[in-house]
């Protein structure tokens, strides 16, 4: 596989919501023609991060509007040099606030020299149907981009 077909999707959940947005933008990704990687960030090997084109990230708001402390931010602060220059999409689900976790992420990842693709996705609580389509799409706009 070459590294321009690799997707990696990877994503902490703390209930199931961000991890079946994560499920649906990989399957997105497959139906555009790309190859997703989804893989939960407590099982993702750090050195595998430049295997991948593009990276999409998943991580629900926590503790009112902030990144998941003990796993997720770490993970995200080791990987931060490589992310310069590479396309990188956002993505989680919150249970109340207005998204400020997401507006901040995104201006963290542009700060970074990394190619913010779009406004990151989210959805409050469970992704119903609407919202699932919607990681679908997400996800096949994020291959084509």
């Amino acid at each position: 596989m070459e590294l321009v077909d690799k997707i990696g999707v990877i994503y902490w959940s703390y209930k199931e919501s961000t991890e079946i947005m994560a499920e649906k933008i990989s399957n997105g990704i497959d139906e555009a023609g790309a190859k997703a990687i989804l893989v939960n960030v407590v099982d993702f090997d750090i050195n595998s991060i430049d295997s991948y084109y593009k990276i999409a990230l998943g991580c629900p708001a926590m503790e009112g509007e902030a990144l998941e402390k003990s796993e997720f931010e770490p993970f995200f602060k080791a990987i931060s040099d490589h992310l310069i220059g590479k396309k990188v999409a956002l993505f989680g689900s919150y249970g109340w606030g207005d998204g400020e976790w997401m507006a901040e992420w995104e201006n963290q990842v542009k700060d970074l020299g990394a190619i913010l693709f779009d406004k990151g996705l989210t959805i409050l609580g469970d992704p119903d149907k609407e919202g699932r389509h919607r990681c679908v799409q997400f996800g096949k706009a994020f291959a084509e981009f």
